[in-house]
């Protein structure tokens, strides 16, 4: 449940969307990619209320890789791929060579060619995940939105889909993702937007919302921020009082055998 929510999400940059479970995050992502509708207010796409879009129309435009996904039977890698240029198919329009070059490029992005004739079914969760997120950008849109798009990700995985949102960011993409993992938002994110039981907590860069009265306001967690020495990046380092470290034991000399 969303409560009067406001927020403009900057073009061509990459926003994180961050809170504690069941503040809304996945229901935003949702609204804004028209799966479901505000019972008030509008979300304005291009300076036009996206309920005037066709829906071919949005999903030219805006791609959503959604946190839970269906595999159906039998279908194999390729032809999951393949359904992301299905917003740009019609009766008078077959497949093209700019499909075929999107959903290559698609495929190499998430390094996913050896996977492309295996069923859905036979692939692990990271590998399916890869999967998912190829068919996304293979949609080729100017906006594209994740929700825990690292899922089932192995962490050389994760660091590569984001180095990846980055890179899109850089030719122009908006990049809109629900991600859980605080140090990874605030490294990779230009824009973060905390949510807090339904509304807008705080929103900006990372530097304006990665503090630690908002981690403990909205997470309840108590965490030191610190600055990584080597990126310069903030970190969030959480503190544990009752398990401080004992001092070590004084040096013992000892001579002869």
């Amino acid at each position: 449940m969303l409560d009067d929510v406001s927020l403009a999400i900057p073009e061509g940059r990459f926003t994180a969307l961050i809170g504690a479970n069941g503040c809304g995050k996945t229901t935003l992502l949702n609204v804004l990619a028209r799966m479901l509708r505000p019972a008030s207010g509008e979300v304005l796409l291009e300076g036009r209320s996206h309920v005037h879009f066709s829906r071919r129309d949005l999903a030219r435009r805006v791609a959503l890789l959604p946190q839970r996904t269906v595999s159906p039977a039998g279908m194999t890698v390729r032809e999951l791929v393949m359904q992301g240029r299905y917003p740009w198919q019609s009766w008078w329009r077959q497949w093209t060579e700019q499909d075929q070059r999107a959903v290559d490029r698609a495929v190499a992005l998430a390094d996913i060619a050896t996977l492309l004739d295996r069923a859905l079914v036979t692939l692990s969760g990271g590998q399916l995940q890869r999967c998912w997120i190829a068919m996304t950008l293979a949609q080729d849109t100017p906006v594209i939105l994740l929700d825990e798009p690292t899922t089932f990700l192995d962490i050389a995985h994760q660091i590569a889909l984001l180095e990846l949102l980055v890179e899109l960011r850089d030719q122009g993409r908006t990049i809109i993702a629900v991600l859980h993992d605080l140090n990874q938002a605030a490294r990779y994110a230009d824009n973060l937007v905390m949510l807090r039981q339904g509304a807008v907590h705080a929103q900006g860069s990372p530097a304006e919302v990665f503090t630690q009265a908002n981690l403990k306001a909205v997470f309840d967690l108590d965490a030191h921020i610190i600055t990584d020495p080597y990126s310069g990046d903030l970190l969030c380092v959480p503190t544990s009082p009752g398990r401080a470290r004992p001092a070590p034991p004084p040096a013992v000399c000892r001579v002869g055998p």
